[in-house]
């Protein structure tokens, strides 16, 4: 099933999102890999201030690896974010 989402995702939108949905965005979307995530994650707990507003911000993990023909890169496993930040 297409599903077209104007972002900031909600809660209850993303409840009705089902593995194998297509899913078209709209919106500001922020690209990030684990580091990224980490050094995030260690900013915020210094009291520092992120050069973005992460409420309600959509952000993609993504990896360096490109995509194969015909197909989209995919996102990071979770659990290398969790390993980045255990706090997330």
């Amino acid at each position: 099933m297409e599903k077209k989402i104007t972002l900031p995702l909600t809660r209850e939108l993303a409840r009705t999102l089902k593995a194998g949905d297509s899913v078209l965005l709209t919106g500001t979307i922020y690209t990030s890999r684990d580091a990224g995530h980490k050094r995030m994650c260690e900013a915020l707990a210094r009291g520092e201030k992120l050069p973005f507003d992460p409420t309600d911000a959509t952000i993609y993990y993504v990896g360096p690896t490109p995509a194969k023909p015909g197909q989209v890169i995919g996102g990071f496993f979770l659990r290398r974010l969790f390993q980045a930040c255990p706090r997330s």
